[in-house]
């Protein structure tokens, strides 16, 4: 069953604390997205970067409603539903989810109508209507549609002979409604806009800057090449998102790769659960939509303006360096850069001293990529183990491991098949891997394998010597670009061993869950920082110095959020960056008074995870990939490892600091659930960007200087 069709609420622990202490996670997700959107409607960016804050904004909208509201339609639907833990029974929070979306949807929608647009257009980056075109620029996107549009456009009619066709998910569709020449009678057709051209076509020859018409406008204005012989009374844009949650049974699955294909088959018709139409579209159409896609009236988003624009990406990363951020310089870790300066390879490096990394600010392909490469050519490396959870359609790591394998090293790939919107990529890389000789597994039965991990196995003076890698990211060259991330190398034996025994684990029948360095779950981090968290308590109780600090993506795992409570009642200053989802209500006189949440977003995606416990003076540090949700402490292989190096400890402090700091640019979560951008600061003008900031630490600590 999948994690979204399950009842996903676990019974708190603190019975004897206040029943309003949870924000509901669903909430809290829209709040985030919130947030998005004021980066789009924050004057100080540069253009294009507002642009491509929309189009994340929509994204992240359309992922929303295919998992998560799906999965809470699904749940009210099978009886499976569950109150929140926020004391909200389901169908409240399916009420408060459509009130705040169809808010923040026309929000968004006015903000790219209003805004974006005229400033655009003032840039000479112009989003037109066909209108607005001379005779020549419409000769020209004529010939464009007869040449490239109009022989992939299928017209499906509506009549007696031909029943309504099905609306695949996130597809742009055109409603028509056309009269036959002879009998009078009026039809609805639909039209797909096609996926496989751009959707913002950029107008030839034009004189006056960078002219775009919508796909969908320039196959409006053609419709009568569609309908020989019938009259075009009307035309409507519409959008339909589906469920496209994953409900795999891997207990009843002989073979996971062929229940996952039919699975994803089955995806492309789960049913209807919001319909985005144009503000101008006829009612009788609507109620038609309505009725054949069997949605209700409370999940039709009415909306100004071009529908999806997702596709503002292409827009968005236009090469008008004055529209983007300035950029940062890429720079290669200062350890790697000596030892390649000096000649050594990476294991050399490794073998000095622990070298930690921060993406994208330190070079991914000259340093993890650079790992596997080496690994794969090294005459001495026996055998390389490594988890996939995503990776790119061209990635280098791929590559390597293939070439490892060619060349007769052993090469063991655990392959996470069920990676969300991944899938279909995952399996294609599973059958390639195999077919050049890699052993390939899946993992554990019923959970998802989402550590980031690389072990190789290398012969040094007669001794089989481990190198590690684990990461907070994926290992994915283009997401690392603008993901956020750490991740650690190193070649401690008792983390190799920790790692060795995992892998273990995970392809075959090794029992032994006991490790050193790593805690792992969905045993040992639930119980590992519960531990550390209760600790904390204790050493405040007792007067000793206590702190706690958590960055992460998510944070609404009850459990953990009671020990925190507790924590705060025994005096610990709790300090937490999130970016995403909060559960956890700060400030409550009596309950939270001394935790403070704050949100960083900016041009990267704040995608790591650190914890960090002050142990009476004597940092515990660990990252990993676990972020504190029930999937991924209860339902997830994950790791985290601790950081040993006195360097590396004193720099999560610092960015703990950083991040924390009533001077640096972030939102601030408030006991009502509310979000201020820098506390509601409106005295203060200047803010610190904390990953400009970032950069440049990282720059003086390449140059010494740090």
């Amino acid at each position: 069953m999948s994690e979204e069709t399950m009842g996903i609420t676990l019974p708190p622990t603190g019975h004897d604390l206040p029943v309003d202490r949870f924000f509901d996670r669903e909430l809290s997700w829209l709040s985030f997205n919130e947030r998005v959107l004021e980066l789009a409607e924050d004057e100080s960016l540069p253009l294009l970067e507002r642009v491509n804050f929309l189009a994340i904004f929509a994204s992240n909208l359309d992922e929303f409603f295919m998992v998560r509201v799906a999965g809470l339609k699904r749940r009210i639907a099978t009886g499976l539903a569950v109150t929140s833990t926020s004391g909200l029974e389901p169908q409240e929070v399916l009420t408060q989810i459509s009130k705040s979306a169809h808010r923040l949807q026309q929000r968004h929608s006015q903000l790219f109508i209003n805004t974006i647009e005229p400033a655009l257009e003032a840039a000479r980056i112009n989003i037109t209507g066909w209108e607005n075109l001379d005779e020549s620029e419409k000769n020209a996107l004529s010939e464009y549609y007869s040449s490239q549009i109009f022989p992939v456009l299928t017209p499906l009619a509506v009549d007696p002979a031909h029943p309504f066709p099905y609306i695949s998910g996130l597809s742009l569709n055109i409603a028509v409604m056309i009269k036959h020449a002879v009998s009078e009678e009026k039809l609805f057709a639909r039209i797909k806009v096609p996926p496989t051209l751009p959707r913002f076509v950029r107008v030839p020859g034009s004189s006056s800057g960078v002219k775009f018409v919508t796909l969908e406008e320039i196959i409006g204005e053609h419709l009568g090449s569609l309908f020989e012989g019938m009259e075009v009374l009307q035309h409507h844009t519409f959008r339909v998102t589906r469920n496209e949650d994953l409900d795999v049974d891997e207990d009843e699955a002989e073979n996971l790769l062929k229940a996952l294909e039919e699975e994803l088959m089955r995806r492309r018709f789960g049913p209807a659960v919001r319909l985005e139409v144009s503000s101008t579209i006829d009612r009788e159409v609507l109620e038609l939509l309505k009725e054949e896609l069997d949605i209700e009236a409370e999940d039709v988003y009415s909306l100004e303006g071009p529908l999806d624009l997702t596709g503002l990406s292409d827009i968005a990363f236009m090469k008008r360096p004055e529209l983007h951020y300035t950029s940062h310089q890429i720079i290669t870790n200062r350890q790697l850069q000596v030892a390649n300066d000096e000649g050594r390879s990476i294991f050399s490096a490794m073998r000095q001293r622990d070298v930690l990394l921060h993406h994208p600010y330190e070079s991914f392909a000259t340093s993890v990529q650079a790992f596997i490469e080496q690994a794969a050519t090294d005459p001495k490396v026996f055998a390389i183990k490594q988890t996939l959870y995503r990776t790119s359609g061209d990635s280098p790591i791929i590559d390597a491991l293939i070439s490892a394998a060619r060349a007769g090293k052993q090469v063991l790939v655990l392959v996470e098949i069920k990676a969300r919107f991944d899938e279909q990529n995952n399996i294609g890389w599973a059958r390639k891997l195999e077919q050049a000789g890699v052993h390939v597994v899946y993992g554990i039965v019923g959970l998802k394998t989402h550590c980031k991990l690389a072990l190789v196995i290398r012969q040094e003076e007669g001794k089989l010597k481990r190198y590690c890698h684990i990461g907070t990211g994926n290992y994915n060259p283009k997401t690392a670009r603008f993901y956020e991330d750490y991740g650690l190398l190193t070649s401690r034996d008792e983390v190799g061993e920790d790692v060795a025994k995992l892998f273990n684990r995970l392809s075959a029948y090794a029992e032994d869950l006991s490790f050193q360095e790593l805690l792992v779950s969905p045993v040992g981090v639930r119980q590992g920082l519960t531990h550390l968290i209760e600790t904390e308590a204790a050493n405040a109780v007792a007067g000793k110095p206590s702190g706690i600090q958590i960055k992460l993506n998510s944070l609404v795992d009850e459990q953990i959020i009671d020990s925190l409570y507790r924590a705060s009642q025994a005096g610990v200053q709790v300090d937490i960056l999130v970016r995403g989802m909060c559960s956890l209500r700060p400030g409550v006189p009596g309950l939270s008074e001394s935790i403070k949440v704050r949100s960083v977003l900016g041009r990267y995606l704040e995608h790591s995870r650190v914890f960090r416990f002050e142990n009476t003076g004597d940092p515990i540090v660990y990252i990993g990939s676990a972020d504190m949700m029930h999937r991924n402490l209860d339902r997830r292989v994950e790791t985290l490892v601790r950081l040993r190096q006195a360097d590396h400890l004193a720099e999560m402090k610092n960015l703990f600091a950083l991040g924390m700091s009533d001077t640096s640019h972030s939102w601030h979560l408030y006991p009502e659930g509310n979000w201020l951008k820098n506390g509601g600061n409106q005295v203060t003008t200047e803010h610190i960007d904390v990953q400009d900031q970032i950069m440049k630490n990282v720059l003086a600590k390449k140059s010494g200087n740090i």
